[in-house]
């Protein structure tokens, strides 16, 4: 999924409506409220919110530091 698509705009999490945030590397959209991943499988996004698999804490401050890159 390309950082620039515009449907990332409209994405939400399943769960709490909110936005996602793009990890490019890891082929997931993150909801950093929840800790939770979603992954992207063949260039579309996994949404159910039983596609949702909680995260670390560590990884969890990571992928914060991902994003503000």
């Amino acid at each position: 999924m390309d950082p620039a698509d515009p449907l990332l705009r409209i994405l939400a999490c399943p769960l709490d409506k909110g936005p996602l945030t793009l990890l490019a590397e890891q082929d997931m959209l993150y909801n950093p409220r929840l800790q939770l991943s979603y992954p992207i499988v063949d260039g579309i996004p996994q949404l159910l919110p039983s596609s949702g698999s909680r995260v670390t804490e560590e990884d969890h401050i990571r992928y914060l530091r991902t994003a503000a890159e």
